[in-house]
């Protein structure tokens, strides 16, 4: 098996680390990732600047590439610029949870949708900032179940929040807020400000069907994902025939 993994905490952070030397044990991994972090960035890409890239150190048996943009311009390359065949993409572990709302905002998940247009099957991962670690002792957990229900063969497309300690796999679909946001005017300035927010959970805290509410409860949270932004339902309903 060949495998492509990106991040978007930037190469040579921790979560990249563990989940490519875990990833080993599935077949050959290549890994392609931003140069430094690029948290919040979507399913951006870069067509003004040049892109720096280039081969780095990384893990015995991997090869590593440092590339100065986006994760979704990571897996572009990985494919495009390599010209390599890929039979899944991974993206993570990531430094803070992806879930609800959020999940249209982050790099690590606008990584996979990068990699379906490619038509690869890919999966985020994700932790609570501190649990990188503890996650990737279950991603041998969360792999198997993925394998065991033959998931990536009815959906290309998974993200996977996993908690310090785990009560167990729950397939979980989309919630809702995560954060509460709001705009902060730096101290001493007339014109900065930074974007701030606390965790929330989830507007429905009582529903484990929801990735935040089932990751707050302890569970491994996997939401199956879709690519295509058109609503089928309307397109159907008024499509010429």
């Amino acid at each position: 098996m060949k495998i492509l993994i990106t991040n978007d905490d930037g190469v040579n952070t921790l979560g990249i680390r563990l989940l490519a030397q875990w990833a080993k044990k599935l077949g050959d991994v290549t890994v392609v990732a931003p140069k430094c972090e690029q948290s919040g960035k979507s399913h951006a890409i870069e067509l003004v600047k040049k892109i720096e890239i280039k081969e780095v150190p990384f893990l015995d048996g991997v090869r590593a590439y440092s590339v100065d943009s986006t994760p979704a311009d990571c897996i572009r390359f990985g494919v495009i610029g390599l010209k390599e065949k890929y039979d899944l993409v991974l993206s993570g572990i990531n430094r803070g949870a992806n879930v609800g709302a959020d999940i249209v905002y982050s790099g690590t998940c606008g990584a996979i949708f990068e990699a379906v247009r490619f038509g690869l099957n890919a999966i985020a991962f994700s932790a609570f900032p501190d649990g990188q670690e503890a996650a990737s002792k279950y991603l041998d957990e969360v792999y198997d179940y993925i394998v065991k229900h033959d998931l990536l063969a009815q959906n290309p497309l998974y993200n996977v929040n996993i908690p310090n300690e785990s009560k167990g796999i729950r397939v979980t679909c989309q919630g809702s807020q995560y954060y509460s946001d709001e705009f902060v005017k730096v101290e001493g300035s007339e014109n900065l400000y930074v974007q701030e927010g606390e965790p929330i959970a989830d507007i429905c805290p009582d529903d484990l069907d929801r990735d935040a509410v089932a990751l707050h409860a302890g569970y491994i949270s996997i939401t199956p994902l879709l690519a295509t932004r058109t609503h089928m339902g309307v397109f159907e309903k008024y499509r010429t025939k």
